[in-house]
């Protein structure tokens, strides 16, 4: 198996969840004394089930085990002749630095950055009907979604009258008085001398 071919089926591209997931596998199947020294001897030369369990002293049941967990994770490979089912180390897997494969492991950031956005989606669609607010949130983070859509009607350095707002504001929810005062409060409004403006 090439470096590349392992690459690529250890790091699909856009299946996030299975590329992490991947990883963290082979890192627990690692963290093995006997899987360790499994490994060693078959640096040395590919070998069998009952040879190794002779050199390492264990049984060839739990050679077998920890062999199959080892093949799950692309660490050794298998193939049959005549009687013996022969184990080979994946050398190439060896190859790649630890930091290589954190590296290509889902950017935690950009995970996050995914959720907060359907969050995001869903409480709008919670609380707005044909382009109304049909009620203030009583939870501030969802309030502040609220305020920010609603933002999204002035303009960025344009001035306001308080009329202004509150006319903008009328469109979404009565209760223009509360919301003004909310988004100056989170600061998606600003105030000076009676003139509202966004910045």
């Amino acid at each position: 198996m090439s470096l590349m071919m392992l690459r690529e089926n250890f790091w699909k591209p856009g299946v996030n969840d299975m590329r992490e997931e991947t990883a963290i596998k082979l890192f627990k199947c690692l963290g093995d004394k006997s899987r360790l020294n499994i490994l060693k001897n078959l640096s040395k030369s590919e070998s069998y089930v009952e040879l190794l369990a002779e050199k390492l002293d264990i049984t060839p049941a739990t050679v077998s085990f920890h062999l199959k967990k080892l093949e799950e994770v692309g660490a050794v490979s298998s193939r049959k002749e005549q009687y013996y089912t022969i184990y080979t180390l994946n050398k190439e897997i060896f190859d790649l630095s630890i930091l290589s494969i954190i590296s290509e492991m889902p950017d935690e950031d950009a995970e996050q950055q995914k959720r907060e956005e359907a969050y995001r989606k869903k409480v709008i669609e919670s609380f707005f009907e044909y382009g109304t607010l049909k009620s203030i949130p009583a939870q501030r983070k969802k309030e502040k979604i609220i305020l920010e859509e609603i933002g999204k009607d002035f303009e960025s350095g344009k001035n306001y009258t308080e009329k202004e707002i509150n006319d903008i504001i009328m469109k979404y929810h009565s209760d223009y008085c509360t919301i003004r005062r909310d988004m100056i409060s989170e600061g998606i409004l600003n105030r000076e001398n009676g003139i509202y403006f966004k910045k």
